[in-house]
């Protein structure tokens, strides 16, 4: 389980390194700026769940893989992209918001359940709220702050029913865990994570909004 655990994690770091690192390159960041913005999307989430449940110093401060790995997986992007012919580019070829879309959809869909798996861990079947709110957190907390770092609106309150999909593959998690599956509940709570979002994208759902709120109308002074 624990093999498990640790190759389940290093996967959702490489992919939302890659996210990160990606985003820097997109808002013309140097290297330094590529890589912290990669370190700080596969580690933010875990970061701040560590810190609401009061688990100190956070493990990616004990354990520096987690570190490690996405400082490099955010140079090996930057040196691709360096190196690469101009018009050769992998992320503007691929396509930025594809990138985006593909990398956070694994990243959000392992660390979702990890965080699940570790509340559960802590607090046992009785405290439904608490695992599945660090679930969501762990998933989306180093999404909000990469962007609030480049100074975007966080993706999770405008795109893809981002954070509903993360709860809904925390509460398949959970409810897997609590039938004494944990296995499966990582896999199939990180499958639903992936499905929500690919049928949200597919279909274009979004949660409602008020569009113009806030505009005066014609004639208004």
């Amino acid at each position: 389980m624990d093999e498990l655990i640790l190759a389940v994690e290093l996967l959702g770091t490489v992919a939302f390194a890659s996210a990160g690192a990606v985003t820097g390159l997109k808002k013309q960041a140097d290297l330094l700026g590529v890589i912290l913005l990669g370190v700080i999307t596969s580690t933010g989430g875990g970061i701040l769940r560590d810190i609401i449940l009061g688990t100190t110093p956070p493990s990616a401060f004990i354990d520096p893989v987690y570190v490690i790995t996405a400082a490099v997986v955010s140079l090996g992007i930057f040196l691709l992209e360096a190196l690469v012919d101009k018009d050769s580019r992998v992320v503007e070829s691929w396509g930025y918001h594809k990138m985006i879309f593909l990398m956070d959809t694994l990243g959000l869909a392992v660390f979702t359940v990890m965080g699940v798996h570790s509340a559960y861990q802590l607090f046992g079947p009785g405290h439904g709220f608490s695992v599945l709110f660090a679930g969501v957190v762990t998933g989306v907390g180093g999404g909000v702050l990469r962007d609030i770092l480049v100074n975007d609106i966080p993706y999770i309150f405008t795109k893809h029913v981002y954070a509903t999909a993360s709860f809904c593959g925390a509460l398949t998690a959970y409810l897997c865990m609590l039938g004494g599956h944990a296995d499966i509940g990582i896999w199939l709570g990180a499958a639903t994570v992936v499905l929500v979002r690919f049928l949200a994208d597919h279909y274009h759902w979004n949660l409602p909004r008020i569009r113009n709120y806030g505009h005066k109308q014609g004639g208004e002074s």
